[in-house]
């Protein structure tokens, strides 16, 4: 299943947030949408949730438009995990996430088995199982963003779009995460993500998008897109590129023309 961004234009009041901007998921893959702050990411990816209408240019799932599909069937098949890990309300970790399962059932409805172990699989997926009993409002930041992920996880989405899922992660859980959403993406699901950290874009991502001021500045495999010059260009940074153990590093080394 396809869900395609073509030539999205997003204004706010004089400002051009999106301009001009195409891009398609590939199932199977893992897509990293990349570029500074202000570069337009996360009003790209909540454009492609259908969450915010573009100013000219359609969102496509399916070869369909997007706004023409009822929300909960559109719910079935895309999942957003949003960049706020905000939760209002006292609820239990196991409820929480079982609200994922709400494009499949009735509110009131109680769970059935494959409801059941879909949840169970999102909990144990990001390793908060331990949690299910605990009020979600005594979640540490951290622990928050696993349930949310969770949550989106549970919802046995064809497409996962997650805006910055590994802020506030330690290093184990940002690892742990992106492992996953590796793997699932390499058994079929597409998955779209916002990341700020470069090494982990070329180290987890088949494909990323860079966007600058509101434009595709370039996008293809991390080797084509992540090079000395593009980081000069759109971060404004000096950086050093290298391999250690089969994995591209990205170092920031200094702003541009700066010294550090």
């Amino acid at each position: 299943m396809i869900l395609e961004a073509k030539n999205i234009f997003l204004t706010l009041g004089n400002r051009t947030v999106l301009d001009d901007v195409s891009i398609a998921s590939k199932p199977g893959k893992m897509i990293g949408l990349i570029g500074p702050n202000g570069a337009g990411k996360s009003t790209l990816l909540r454009v492609m949730a259908g969450l915010t209408r573009p100013s000219s240019g359609c969102v496509e799932l399916a070869q369909k438009p997007l706004n023409a599909i009822k929300a909960h069937e559109r719910a079935r098949h895309i999942a957003y995990l949003p960049q706020e890990h905000i939760i209002n309300w006292p609820i239990s970790v196991y409820d929480l996430v079982a609200m994922g399962r709400l494009p499949y059932r009735h509110p009131l409805a109680a769970l059935d088995a494959a409801s059941r172990t879909a949840i169970e699989d999102a909990l144990g997926a990001m390793t908060v199982e331990h949690l299910a009993d605990r009020s979600a409002l005594e979640l540490s930041g951290g622990e928050r963003a696993r349930v949310l992920l969770a949550r989106a996880l549970a919802q046995a989405p064809h497409i996962l779009l997650a805006d910055e899922p590994t802020a506030g992660l330690d290093p184990a859980h940002k690892l742990a995460l992106l492992n996953h959403l590796a793997k699932i993406s390499a058994v079929g699901m597409t998955v779209i993500v916002v990341l700020h950290d470069l090494t982990m874009a070329a180290r987890f991502c088949d494909h990323v998008v860079l966007l600058q001021e509101g434009r595709v500045y370039k996008a293809g495999t991390p080797e084509e897109v992540l090079s000395a010059k593009a980081l000069c260009e759109v971060y404004q940074i000096k950086a050093h590129i290298a391999d250690v153990a089969g994995h591209k590093i990205i170092l920031p080394l200094e702003v541009k023309g700066v010294a550090p």
